[in-house]
């Protein structure tokens, strides 16, 4: 199974590049995991670009997982209400914290 990283900064600035880096993997044949575990900051074009490789994937009948996933990472997803269609399972002991202009 294929890990790919995702760096520390999925920032608006990083989305083009995020796009690029993904696009080789689209494709990719078997289960795909990205590596979030070092996400520090994100925003939301970030998260658009991973939301549509994810289902790009999906409708190629391509399995996407995530092999870990930071709290910053985490907490956008979900105040974004984006943690579902990226395949991220409740966290309820964490749904509390707090992200400072997560969009």
């Amino acid at each position: 199974m294929s890990a790919v990283p995702l760096g520390d900064d999925l920032g608006i600035e990083a989305a083009t590049d995020l796009k690029q880096h993904l696009a080789p993997h689209v494709a990719q044949p078997g289960p795909l995991v990205l590596d979030a575990g070092t996400v520090q900051r994100v925003h939301t074009a970030s998260l658009q670009v991973l939301c549509s490789f994810v289902r790009q994937r999906e409708q190629a009948g391509l399995a996407t997982d995530f092999s870990a996933v930071s709290q910053s990472f985490r907490d956008a997803a979900r105040l974004l209400g984006l943690a579902p269609q990226l395949g991220l399972a409740q966290d309820n002991e964490h749904n509390t914290q707090q992200v400072e202009n997560a969009a």
